[in-house]
């Protein structure tokens, strides 16, 4: 699969801008892109050192196509460890098509998705993990995505896995050795030092097996349901949590059909809201679908916000109270918080009631914004950010988490297996396969399918 012949994309988004970047890498670029490119210094590129930037024109012929900033990167010292140039152009279309095109035209090809990146992974520049985190990080999108793609990348992750794969390592080539000496019934591997190692890897598993429940839900937002009877301002609130006026709100009851969805970021985690349909019994077609739909959302939130509206709330106290606890112990993984809307609509004596009788009640109103800060604060107060603020490694490719998965129940097996007091060859089986899933994370083995798999995800020029 490793290949490097020369390469070229556009390393920045389509469209017209200021600038773009047009990115070439592989075999001979330098040499390749010397014709090209007339210094307004009247310098040779081929004698300019790695890691310098000249300004001067590419030219088609005679033609000058755009006047650039040219950089070069000397392999191995570069991102994808081959020679790298880049072209920094203006962002005309025009312009970044001719360029490309010019380069297309004198042997070089169209980088594939992710293909520089892939480059970077063959030629060791990056393990797997870390080329993965590289796609995360374009992606990130709040403060909390972008952390932990970080972390990833800079390989705390992955030099985890391999730590405990290269303690893994020793003792199987101990136990592998004993096999060699058979009939001499010898043990080079301490069996008590072993255990201990076990036990150390399954704690180390286990939480970041642990961590992906959290990791996930930080890297694709957290989705919130907003759920309740029609007409106590669900909408309204939705509005307001996302300060713009995204969802129609009208005094008729059953306004919305169907799922309104938006995302914002709250103290730099994302959340998803969900706007739902109002649940009570009709007989319209349509609003009952939308009804449904509610009942699917709920199913996926993470949190759920049952709105009830303050007058309703304080006539019928019980049937609510009975409604949101048979919510919870329907969902119990999911954590449902209790909000009374239209609290303007209440005089200071019904409020404190609330206030008296039901102290875990969140009172705001959603139409004048008041309260809708103490709702937020909530919202991070049920998200485990705890390990993200002390840096610790957390999971959030659901490859790797499979990967974790596999290697725990290899491990389980291994540990068993030192208690019944089974033979090393039985050992070696096991735990050979524990290191075969470590090395799926970082890559140490690999195959074509899953790299093409990996990597086609990603967007092109990257």
């Amino acid at each position: 699969m490793l290949s490097n012949e020369p390469i070229i994309a556009l390393a920045t988004p389509a469209g017209a801008g200021a600038i773009a970047v047009i990115r070439i890498s592989g075999k001979d670029v330098i040499r390749l892109s010397a014709p090209f490119f007339r210094s307004i210094h009247g310098k040779d590129l081929l004698l300019q050192k790695t890691h310098t930037i000249h300004l001067g024109h590419i030219v088609d012929g005679h033609r000058e196509l755009d006047e650039v900033l040219l950089s070069i990167f000397k392999g191995p010292n570069s991102y994808t460890g081959e020679d790298v140039v880049e072209i920094s152009c203006h962002g005309s279309r025009y312009i970044q098509q001719e360029i490309i095109q010019l380069f297309l035209r004198n042997g070089v090809r169209a980088a594939d998705a992710g293909e520089f990146t892939l480059r970077a992974f063959l030629n060791g520049k990056l393990d797997l993990s870390q080329a993965e985190a590289v796609a995360d990080l374009i992606a990130s999108d709040t403060r909390a995505s972008h952390q932990i793609a970080m972390q990833q990348m800079r390989g705390g992750f992955s030099n985890e896995i391999k730590k405990l794969r290269q303690e893994l390592l020793n003792f199987a080539s101990l136990i592998e050795l004993e096999l060699d000496f058979s009939e001499e019934d010898v043990e080079f591997a301490d069996r008590t030092q072993f255990k201990l190692l076990l036990d150390r890897i399954q704690e180390v598993l286990k939480r970041l097996i642990d961590s992906f429940a959290v990791g996930n839900v930080l890297k694709n937002g957290i989705p919130v349901a907003i759920v309740g009877e029609p007409n106590v301002g669900k909408s309204t609130l939705l509005n307001a949590l996302l300060n713009e006026e995204r969802a129609l709100v009208s005094e008729i009851a059953g306004t919305t059909r169907d799922t309104v969805e938006d995302e914002i970021s709250i103290g730099g985690v994302g959340f998803r809201f969900i706007d739902t349909a109002g649940i009570r019994d009709t007989d319209d077609v349509v609003e009952n679908m939308g009804i449904q739909r509610t009942y699917e959302m709920v199913e996926k939130a993470q949190i759920v916000v049952y709105l009830v509206a303050g007058p309703q709330f304080l006539a019928n106290q019980a049937a609510f109270v009975a409604q949101i606890e048979k919510t919870s112990t329907k969902y119990p993984e999911k954590a449902v918080l209790t909000v009374v809307n239209k609290i303007d609509l209440l005089t200071p004596d019904e409020l404190q009631t609330i206030r008296t009788q039901r102290p875990e009640v969140l009172l705001l109103s959603a139409k004048d914004r008041a309260g809708v800060d103490h709702l937020t604060n909530r919202f991070l107060e049920l998200v485990n950010t705890g390990a993200l603020n002390n840096n610790e490694t957390i999971v959030t490719n659901s490859r790797h988490y499979d990967a974790l998965l596999k290697a725990l129940e290899e491990i389980d097996k291994v540990q068993d297996g030192l208690v019944q007091g089974i033979s090393g060859d039985l050992l070696a089986i096991d735990i050979r396969q524990a290191l075969f899933h470590f090395g799926e994370i970082t890559g140490e083995i690999t195959s074509d399918d899953l790299l093409g798999n990996i990597f086609a995800n990603f967007c092109i020029g990257k």
